[in-house]
């Protein structure tokens, strides 16, 4: 099979996967529990959500890893179950796709902050933090890391790095940017010019965004990230629109429908991997993916 990076190259748009959370929450993973540890006590929930999104599509599919890193799981009193939590993470997600595509294994923020911006962890804590991290994920059978959700340039630096030093994967590193007065930003104010400046610079082989907005604000993102990497390729992971407060409950009104009729023009800012984040399901992978194939034949 090619490789994702030849896959692109040679003109293709892949499809990516859809939210994870909600499927383990539907699934019965309860408010306050590790979502990470369900890779060891439920593996057949795991490996469902996986296979789901290979079903409609996906020729990618990512890991229940999110939270996978030492800081985020001593929060649990889970810290030393890195090693294990990641490594059966990413070979779930292999066992689902098997040969049908990529496992793009999710490593999210650590929730910690530099000392140079105003934090109390070295950047050497944060290497060392993603390599325990992501070695568990290349040990466990994946084909790539999708560093996502970032805001700090300086965090996000430090994950691919720790990728590109030590595992042979394809780095995806995307940021999660708010729109504002002044255009898009990360909380940490960077914007997607520089986001994708940086990626590019720290060694990762994908740029991108996720989360935080719908698929009409990702259009004019990728845009933003195209014109300062004009030949990276960009993965863009959308919500199913902006959420929504009502009945004390968060919701995502976009239809399977309304994201697929925006797909072309997402194609066309310069997207080449295209997958959901919250609010999508399988649903939304479906007719996404349908959207794509007619917008290249």
């Amino acid at each position: 099979m090619k490789s994702i990076l030849e896959r692109i190259a040679a003109g293709e748009i892949l499809i990516s996967d859809g939210a994870w959370g909600t499927f383990l929450q539907a699934k019965g993973l309860q408010p306050g529990e590790c979502p990470e540890s369900w890779n060891v006590t439920h593996p057949d929930d795991v490996r469902d959500v996986a296979a789901a999104y290979v079903a409609v599509g996906s020729d990618m599919v990512e890991s229940d890893s999110f939270g996978g890193t030492y800081y985020k799981l001593k929060e649990f009193g889970l810290g030393d179950k890195v090693a294990e939590y990641n490594k059966a993470a990413a070979k779930i997600s292999k066992e689902a796709i098997g040969d049908k595509g990529y496992v793009i294994a999710s490593v999210g923020p650590t929730g910690q902050i530099v000392e140079d911006e105003g934090g109390d962890v070295t950047e050497e804590d944060l290497y060392n933090a993603f390599k325990e991290q992501v070695v568990a994920l290349a040990e466990g059978g994946a084909d790539a890391l999708c560093i996502e959700t970032m805001s700090s340039v300086a965090e996000a630096v430090q994950a691919i790095k720790a990728g590109k030093e030590n595992t042979n994967l394809t780095i995806i590193c995307t940021f999660t940017f708010e729109p504002g007065a002044n255009g898009f930003r990360s909380m940490m104010g960077v914007t997607p010019a520089r986001a994708a400046e940086e990626c590019v610079a720290a060694g990762a082989d994908i740029i991108g965004a996720n989360c935080g907005n719908g698929i009409a604000n990702m259009i004019e993102i990728t845009k933003e990230l195209r014109a300062a990497a004009p030949n990276t390729p960009i993965l863009i992971h959308a919500n199913a629109g902006m959420p929504v407060f009502e009945g004390g409950t968060t919701v995502f009104k976009e239809t399977p429908e309304d994201m697929a009729a925006r797909v072309a023009e997402l194609i066309a800012a310069g997207a080449n991997i295209i997958g959901g984040c919250c609010g999508t399901n399988p649903n939304h992978i479906a007719a996404m993916a349908k959207a794509a194939k007619a917008t290249v034949a």
